[in-house]
């Protein structure tokens, strides 16, 4: 119980570090790669971001996913990257290398597919090299660079107020 609150503190002074010291410097350029970030338990459907994926123009190659698990045991047998708590030390830390490449990434876009405020999706948003995030509402508005308010079931809405604002800002 403890370690449970230890970690959450230092994972949210990590968060609120990072986030003050971060420097917005939007690339205008046509987007060449994705990342997506989401909650495996809430929101799983694969099929919908490669077709949206397909509809950008991108091959798949061009986007990387990372998942969040309640339990590292209850991995699917995927391809995909995939983390739990056990990623993160008692201090809030990552411990896994996975989560460390996918933080490095220069993507064109982040897309941070999940609604709850869950800690660790936000240390990973907050910390990723990404031009430009894209996500659901949360609790911390700080984290992302554009909101798209609905709920994750609502994949239609999403793909097209996406595209729609992507080419308004002319990144399509």
């Amino acid at each position: 119980m403890f370690f449970k609150q230890l970690r959450s503190l230092s994972l949210q002074k990590n968060i609120t570090l990072v986030l003050k010291s971060r420097f917005k410097n939007f690339k205008s350029s046509k987007v060449k790669s994705i990342g997506v970030i989401f909650d495996y338990e809430s929101y799983h459907n694969y099929d919908f971001f490669r077709s949206l994926i397909s509809d950008i123009g991108l091959t798949n190659n061009k986007i990387q996913f990372i998942a969040m698990l309640d339990l590292e045991k209850n991995k699917p047998n995927s391809w995909d990257v995939f983390f739990s708590l056990e990623s993160f030390d008692w201090l809030g830390r990552i411990k896994s290398v996975d989560i460390e490449e996918f933080i490095n990434q220069p993507f064109d876009v982040l897309i941070s597919y999940y609604k709850t405020n869950q800690l660790e999706l936000n240390l990973i948003t907050a910390r990723s090299k990404a031009n430009f995030k894209i996500g659901l509402t949360n609790d911390e508005h700080r984290l992302h660079d554009f909101i798209i308010d609905i709920e994750p079931k609502d994949t239609d809405i999403f793909k097209i107020e996406l595209t729609k604002y992507l080419t308004q800002l002319n990144r399509l």
